[in-house]
């Protein structure tokens, strides 16, 4: 019955162009029968093959392997699969394979069938699946190495960081100790010295006690600059108490009464809006007056420091502008962080460095 494929190729034709070198030996490996797929790769003609021993076509470990592994292999199973061989080339290269070998009866007699495949594309597979394996432990260490690393990098953040809380921790008790001690003799001397200069009549000796009440009232402030300082670096913040105020009202007393400690300078004081909001009163008089103080310090001895309080809708707005040598381009990014200072000013007005910062965190409690 027909299939409907018309006329096969003989079993002569394919021997002949199969895709893989198709060999006939004796037991011995005598070439008896092979094909032209076989010599186009050896570069022999066919006639140079025929009653050639099979293993002399082998490389040197070919052949070793073939006498040692395979051949004797053959003569016991009947079969070998997939060995790996080198032919070499009429013009002397190697030419790696893959071998398959059938020990067959015939009637003319026992012989091997060999079946021969060309294993360069495979051994190049072979090499880049190995080349892949060996980057992808390569990267596997690297990244076990990296997860080490960033390990050891946490544990040690952890530590520094409870470190850091401890140590921040201690630092505010020790500033709060400290101020609360302080601030108990600094009032005892402020009060004495008030009543000495109410009960006294000599002019220097009244000069004296002023400057000793002056210099009084600077430690306090210093003692609260700490304070808020300690507040703001250990994570807290500086605390508000905001309330509806009249933004007008409390600069027009703060200028007042820095007009009073500031005397022989000139300050004045102009306002817009309404003025109500909601806002610690006592915080923006103590962010006035730092402003007011640096101003006073850095600025031109002669001239005005000028106060704005200006109230819109959502947003109230205070400005101290002084006149004088402007600031260093090279200070600005950092003016307001902690003890950074411009030039040097008076002995009077010195401090370490803490007035804008606390403004700044004062402004921020007060989300602006």
């Amino acid at each position: 019955m027909s299939d409907g494929l018309g006329p096969l190729p003989d079993s002569d034709s394919l021997w002949e162009t199969a895709a893989c070198g198709l060999l006939l030996t004796t037991t011995a490996g005598v070439i008896v029968r092979v094909n032209s797929t076989f010599c186009s790769w050896v570069g022999f003609d066919r006639d140079e093959v025929l009653g050639r021993r099979f293993q002399e076509l082998l490389s040197m470990g070919g052949r070793i392997f073939h006498q040692t592994h395979w051949a004797p292999l053959l003569q016991m199973q009947g079969s070998v699969a997939e060995v790996k061989l080198d032919l070499v080339h009429k013009n002397g290269h190697s030419i790696p394979t893959m071998l398959n070998a059938l020990r067959r009866e015939h009637p003319e007699g026992l012989f091997h069938e060999l079946a021969i495949f060309v294993a360069e594309d495979r051994n190049r597979y072979e090499r880049e699946l190995l080349a892949a394996r060996r980057l992808a432990e390569e990267r596997l260490l690297q990244q076990l190495e990296a997860q080490q690393a960033l390990s050891l990098a946490q544990n040690r953040l952890r530590l520094a960081h409870a470190d850091a809380e401890i140590r921040a921790t201690f630092a505010e008790q020790m500033v709060g100790i400290v101020s609360h001690d302080l601030r108990n003799p600094l009032t005892a001397i402020k009060m004495a010295a008030g009543l000495l200069a109410c009960n006294e009549e000599d002019e220097k000796r009244t000069r004296i006690l002023g400057h000793v009440t002056q210099s009084a009232d600077r430690a306090h402030r210093l003692i609260e600059d700490l304070l808020d300082f300690t507040q703001a670096r250990v994570g807290r913040g500086i605390v508000v108490k905001p309330q509806v105020i009249d933004v007008h009202a409390v600069v027009a007393n703060c200028v007042e009464e820095l007009a009073m400690t500031f005397s022989g300078r000139t300050l004045s004081h102009q306002h817009v809006g309404s003025g109500q909001c909601v806002a610690d009163g006592d915080r923006l008089y103590q962010a006035i007056g730092n402003l007011v103080a640096n101003a006073m310090t850095y600025g031109d001895p002669d001239g005005t420091v000028a106060i704005t309080s200006t109230s819109e809708a959502e947003r109230v707005t205070i400005t101290v502008h002084n006149r004088g040598t402007p600031i260093p381009a090279r200070l600005l990014g950092n003016l307001f962080e902690p003890m950074i200072r411009g030039v040097k000013g008076g002995d009077d007005m010195r401090s370490v460095g803490l007035g804008l910062f606390i403004v700044r965190e004062i402004a921020r409690a007060h989300q602006g």
